[in-house]
């Protein structure tokens, strides 16, 4: 088996519009959360989301590509924006690769349409217009895969493709199979990560009526998304995207390219339980933590952190923390576990890429970021879950856990690279 790193990283999110501000604000604890700008949501009982701020896709375009920000929705100029910088960081434009050694595994979420759109389609319809004479930006901005093919082209790549929609798992399933493919020898360069906007009138209107969304406070944004705390009543939509260039080690190594981390243990499982519920024992969460531990061949007291999912829902944070619990044991109250959830809100299928950034730039930098608005925590969940400030602490090896509605469970573990000196 071919071993697996991280060459290079990208990102738009809430709380920065590339991996240096976005990881100077985590590390903060900056809050992204503020009113919802996306439509009028004061007729709204959740008036609160992440928000990407300030993005301009065409100050990622150089002159040769301003056109492939034309048909692009929401969240696709937010992926194509951070595979931009993904591709540019790990310098893929000298990578010696074929391009069928070069492939593509992205999670995103199924475009949903605005009621611009629906005009826009209905019209031909009221007015006896021919239906297939609408013009692309009706329909393109929905469908992930003109994303997909625009970065498929930006890095040459004629190798797999994998596209994911697993909700909230998606970029984590979606890292996770890109090193599958490297692994066994598939590829020797795949593009992978996530990209979601899922902030429109329709989404927040869909997420709250399942519950699931907090709508506890709408005059203090910042305070809205709290993991882990006895007062959590829900998760807080986020947006944006996370990108990451995963290579075969050596001959990432052999090129000069920089190595963030290694990717050395993935697992993905499903509960069988309730489609908008994790179980109380942890479920399969247990195993796909448990299955990523096993390939990495890392013991309990030699992983350092968890990046969690952490999404401030009561039954989330109190299944992740069980299934914790029951993988590492005793070495459990040894870890860092912190959720940047408390600060960029659910980034949703970009979450579990975002968790590659953290745990990648926590190995460099030796911090961990925090959990904010942990003023209350649960007496149940007692972890070390970072209130508040982030934590210097040397990180030799991180797990990435991402979980979503329907039931699917995703674990990455990731290794330092200068291991020897993480000790």
């Amino acid at each position: 088996m071919r071993r697996v790193a991280v060459t290079g990283i990208g990102a738009v999110t809430p709380v920065g519009n590339d991996v240096e501000s976005t990881w100077q604000s985590l590390i903060a604890g900056k809050s992204g959360v503020g009113r919802i700008t996306t439509f009028d949501p004061d007729t709204y009982k959740v008036r609160i989301a992440g928000l990407v701020k300030d993005f301009d896709l065409s100050k990622y375009l150089d002159d040769g590509h301003k056109s492939m920000g034309e048909n692009l929705g929401r969240a696709g100029s937010f992926g194509l924006a951070a595979a931009i910088q993904a591709l540019r960081d790990a310098r893929v434009s000298e990578a010696p690769y074929e391009p069928y050694e070069r492939g593509l595994s992205m999670g995103a979420s199924v475009g949903r349409p605005e009621l611009k759109d629906l005009a826009d389609m209905l019209h031909p319809i009221e007015h006896g217009l021919d239906l297939y004479r609408q013009p692309p930006s009706v329909s393109l901005p929905r469908d992930p895969n003109l994303v997909m093919e625009k970065i498929a082209e930006l890095g040459n790549c004629q190798g797999p493709m994998i596209s994911v929609s697993t909700a909230c798992t998606a970029s984590a399933h979606s890292v996770g199979e890109a090193y599958r493919r490297i692994q066994e020898g598939d590829a020797k360069l795949m593009i992978s990560g996530g990209f979601d906007a899922l902030t429109s009138w329709l989404d927040v209107l869909g997420f709250a009526l399942l519950g699931a969304l907090t709508d506890a406070y709408n005059d203090e944004p910042h305070r809205g998304s709290r993991p882990f705390s006895e007062d959590r009543s829900g998760f807080v939509l986020g947006e944006g995207s996370v990108v990451a260039v995963l290579e075969d080690f050596e001959e990432a190594e052999k090129r000069g390219a920089h190595i963030y981390a290694e990717i050395v243990g993935y697992s993905s499982t499903m509960n069988a339980y309730r489609i908008t519920d994790a179980p109380p024992d942890g479920g399969g969460a247990v195993t796909a933590m448990g299955n990523a531990l096993r390939e990495s061949g890392l013991g309990t007291d030699e992983v350092d952190y968890v990046a969690a999912h952490g999404t401030g829902t009561p039954g989330n944070d109190f299944s992740e923390t069980t299934a914790i619990k029951k993988v590492f044991g005793d070495d459990a109250y040894k870890l860092t576990v912190s959720s940047a959830k408390s600060m960029t809100g659910h980034m949703t299928a970009a979450a579990g890429a975002l968790s590659v950034l953290i745990a990648s730039c926590a190995m460099r930098d030796s911090i961990v970021p925090p959990t904010i608005n942990l003023e209350n925590p649960d007496p149940k969940l007692d972890l070390d879950y970072v209130p508040n400030k982030a934590k210097e602490r040397k990180v030799r090896a991180a797990m990435l856990n991402a979980f979503a509605f329907g039931g699917t469970n995703a674990s990455v573990v990731v290794r330092n690279p200068n291991l020897a000196d993480a000790a």
